[in-house]
């Protein structure tokens, strides 16, 4: 057997043959309680054969087999099961396989998750299964395409709840032992990715939705929302049933499907590897979504982001799913423009495509630009290329194609798409000609033109740049406007993109605001003209893609530049002001604008910055510049600038405000010089004060944080700190402060128990890498640089694939910026040639941000 790593011919083999028409799960989890680290799993699978005396295989990663049974022939374990597969040969028309396995307990967020609250010593599980790893709880075939309805028996402590994707049939048996089985109802027919388990002490609120269908019946949907008991009085579970209840009213509204899952639970979980998974009737978010402090409204809009775009999911994705992992962006591109597009239509949560323009899509950009980028709809060979692929291309590159399709073909077409898409696939899996041929019916555009959208879009990669080109008369009017369109030499495809070009001017009050408008069609060449604009003034500001209808990046002539330099703060729009921090954002990155010269733009507008997002995303960013592309030289000076503008503004915020409350945080990351330190000391030690502000313990953290980092704390104030805050957010938070020690000492032990034993959960090994590499400590950290490219592909063998995934790209010595780093990567890949292909991108990737902070300093030192 070929191993783990299940690729798309296997799947196609598979699927060609098999129909499955059932799993019943049996699931023993009393044993969570003690510490033997495995839980009996006992799965019967029916299904059917096209081709009978034909040879196929179930999917299982489990440390023992016990039984295998096939037709009611018993096979020994030991000749059928290989540690990931299980043998099946011979089958029949139509089948049964029984297999009755222990599997493994995780402690890497990837199957069953096993937790335990350091709070008060309760165990909590939860599993995690994207892309294949709910084979690590049950035998299965794990692959999109083949569906099938699910029944889960359950059986846990006596004081334990358990959750799935359905509802109970009735309430739990009662057992001997005093424990307790819940026998779930079966699923309707869904992947096995998507199908879940949670069980333990949990806190459970409750509530209820319903609305009346055109038919004249009623949907009503249970509603749960569940957190671990210690995080219970932080839970806002009434503002989170009221983003749901919006969102179930809008999509509902707009999908014309009703929700086919019957309840609708979602979960907070303790060490969680993402952000949050799509589980019909079971969703699952990591808890830090629980605000235990005072966070910003963009925390709470981001979390309203997060919920809905797993709702979108129900649809996108649940119902109906990608044939295979190629299509991937079938589910998220649209969610994640979903999730953005009810949030501005449905909620209080108005700044959705402002955040969308300024965050999601620097994520893409970024992707977009690496060797390794992909078309949207990529060439995913195995599972290894599908756990990449869940990147900023798939996710936020795909919801802006989808905004430029809304504008290209008309709101009211996609969404009368998306209803005929969902009716004629319900329950069944898709291809990207799927999705086209509904789109070419509604749009009115006809086959052709979509397939040629498509052909532009969704099947190349790269991303455009987009610049205004005019020339104006003696008087100061336009007498010819262009739009130049420039494509990367490995990425040459030029695009038709639907704009918005704004025209901005300054008024008497100081205001930039937008005096005209004209909204084009940019053809796939490089020049395009826009006779609209010619015979108007010349406006102080050309913004091409207003309103950010378009995937690109944007460029600024000359005059427009200058404006912005004297200017930005100055944009009255929002959504345009973040557009062009944007803008320069790239040019930043691309060596286009020197680092020095963003930041001086930062510190000079950033405190009138009104979107608490947009300028939490700025302080991210100045970071990275400081970090990575300032020339060496000029790092001290501009560090101590960082940190003067940081605590001038945090001065200067309206007490107790979210823009306060950002400063603070900014300021806790800056602070290095001895003054900087004091301060912050007294900020902690509660002997310094700043009005309106409250030193909580997230805050508290990050002061304790930004003190270890700066050598003015160590081992005796983070135990302290951690007996005040002894859960596990306090312990995840002083890991990670513990490893940023500038010490040797502390590097050792956090390389050690990150690469050299494999003790430590997934949210600790997080905390350990982020303290590790710390800007401030390069000398500390170079001499880890050679044994990283040593450990690559130990580590890549041995250890699960997101803990392998996390050490490779964290641990990168991107601190160690010369040409001598960038040469030995180039002989790891040369002498490494065999290597996985996911791990050889992983460091054609970390090759590439380092090449490109390179090229920065070097326009930087200019």
């Amino acid at each position: 057997m070929p191993g783990t790593n299940l690729t798309r011919d296997e799947a196609r083999e598979r699927a060609r043959l098999l129909d499955v028409d059932s799993y019943a799960v049996q699931l023993d989890l009393r044993s969570a309680l003690g510490e033997t680290g495995v839980f009996r799993s006992r799965t019967t699978l029916r299904f059917r054969c096209a081709e009978p005396g034909a040879d196929s295989f179930a999917d299982l990663l489990a440390p023992k087999v016990h039984r295998v049974t096939l037709n009611g022939r018993e096979l020994d374990p030991a000749e059928v099961f290989d540690g990931s597969r299980v043998a099946l040969p011979g089958l029949a028309a139509e089948n049964e396989l029984v297999v009755d396995a222990d599997c493994a307990y995780s402690h890497t967020g990837e199957g069953l998750h096993r937790f335990v609250d350091p709070v008060d010593g309760e165990v909590y599980l939860y599993t995690q299964y994207e892309p294949a790893d709910a084979r690590r709880v049950f035998a299965n075939f794990e692959q999109p395409d083949l569906k099938a309805p699910f029944s889960f028996t359950v059986t846990t402590p006596g004081h334990w709840e358990a959750f799935s994707n359905s509802a109970t049939g009735g309430d739990p048996v009662r057992n001997e032992d005093s424990s307790l089985t819940w026998i779930f109802s079966p699923t309707p027919r869904i992947s096995t990715y998507i199908t879940a388990v949670a069980a333990g002490p949990y806190h459970v609120d409750r509530d209820s939705w319903s609305r009346e269908l055109p038919d004249g019946r009623l949907l009503e949907i249970p509603l749960g929302a569940l957190c671990r008991k210690s995080l219970a009085q932080y839970f806002d579970s009434d503002e989170i049933f009221t983003v749901t209840k919006q969102g179930l009213d809008f999509f509902h509204d707009e999908f014309d499907y009703p929700y086919p899952f019957g309840k609708y639970d979602q979960a907070f979980v303790p060490e969680y590897n993402i952000g949050a998974m799509e589980n019909p009737g079971l969703v699952t978010f990591r808890e830090e979504y629980i605000y235990r402090s005072k966070v910003t409204e963009a925390a709470y809009e981001g979390r309203a982001n997060v919920i809905l775009h797993e709702m979108a999911h129900m649809w996108f994705g649940d119902l109906v799913t990608m044939q295979w992992w190629d299509d991937l962006w079938l589910k998220e591109s649209f969610a994640d423009f979903m999730g953005a597009f009810s949030q501005v239509e449905a909620t209080k949560y108005q700044a959705g495509w402002i955040t969308f323009a300024n965050r999601r899509k620097a994520w893409a950009y970024r992707q977009d630009q690496l060797p390794t980028t992909h078309p949207i709809t990529a060439d995913i060979r195995d599972l290894e290329d599908a756990k990449l692929n869940f990147d900023g291309i798939t996710y936020a590159k795909g919801a802006s194609v989808l905004k430029q399709l809304v504008a290209y073909a008309g709101r009211d077409a996609f969404l009368e798409g998306a209803r005929r898409y969902f009716k004629r696939h319900a329950f069944g899996n898709t291809t990207l000609d799927d999705l086209l041929a509904v789109l070419a019916e509604t749009s009115g555009r006809g086959t052709e033109a979509m397939a040629e959208w498509s052909r532009a879009w969704l099947q190349t990669a790269g991303v455009n740049a987009l610049t205004p080109e005019l020339t104006v008369d003696a008087e100061g009017r336009i007498t010819d406007f262009a739009v130049l369109q420039e494509a990367a030499e490995e990425q040459p495809t030029l695009r038709p993109h639907r704009i918005g070009i704004g025209c901005y001017d300054l008024v008497e009050d100081g205001r930039l605001v937008r005096s005209a408008r004209v909204e084009v069609d940019v053809q796939a060449a490089a020049r395009t003209s826009v006779p609209d604009l010619v015979g108007k003034p010349r406006p102080a500001l050309v913004l091409v893609n207003d309103d950010d209808l378009t995937y690109c990046k944007i460029r600024f002539d000359a005059e427009s530049l200058d404006t912005l330099r004297a200017s930005l703060g100055d944009i009255e729009d929002p959504l345009a002001r973040a557009l062009c921090w944007s803008a320069v954002w790239n040019m930043t990155r691309d060596g286009l604008m020197p680092a020095r010269d963003y930041l001086d733009l930062l510190l000079r507008f950033a405190g009138r910055e009104t979107d608490i997002g947009v300028l939490q995303q700025l302080h991210v960013q100045a970071q990275l510049t400081l970090e990575q592309y300032v020339a060496p030289e000029g790092r001290e000076a501009a560090a101590q600038a960082l940190a003067e503008g940081a605590l001038n503004e945090l001065r200067a915020a309206a007490p107790g405000g979210d823009h306060q409350l950002t400063w603070a945080r900014f300021f806790a990351k800056t602070a290095h010089s001895e003054e900087d330190l004091r301060l912050v000391s007294g900020l902690l030690a509660g002997t310094a004060r700043i009005d309106g502000l409250d030193v909580d313990q997230e805050l508290r953290w990050a002061l304790l944080a930004a003190l270890v980092v700066g050598g003015a704390a160590g081992d005796a104030e983070l135990t302290a700190e951690l007996a005040r805050d002894n859960t596990a957010s306090g312990k995840r938070l002083e890991t990670a402060a513990r490893a940023s020690a500038p010490t040797a000492e502390a590097k050792a032990e956090a390389w050690r128990l990150v690469v050299e034993t494999d003790e430590l959960p997934n949210a600790l090994v997080e905390a350990e890498i982020a303290g590790f590499q710390q800007s401030s400590q390069r000398g500390l950290v170079a001499p880890y640089a050679e044994p990283y490219f040593e450990v690559l592909e130990k580590v890549w063998a041995e250890r699960s694939i997101e803990i392998a995934l996390r050490i490779v790209k964290g641990l990168y010595p991107y601190l160690v910026d010369s040409d001598a780093t960038l040469t030995r990567t180039d002989e790891w890949l040369t002498e490494h040639a065999d290597a996985a292909p996911a791990l050889r991108r992983l460091v054609r990737e970390c090759r590439d941000d380092l090449a490109r902070a390179l090229r920065a300093q070097a326009c930087d030192a200019r």
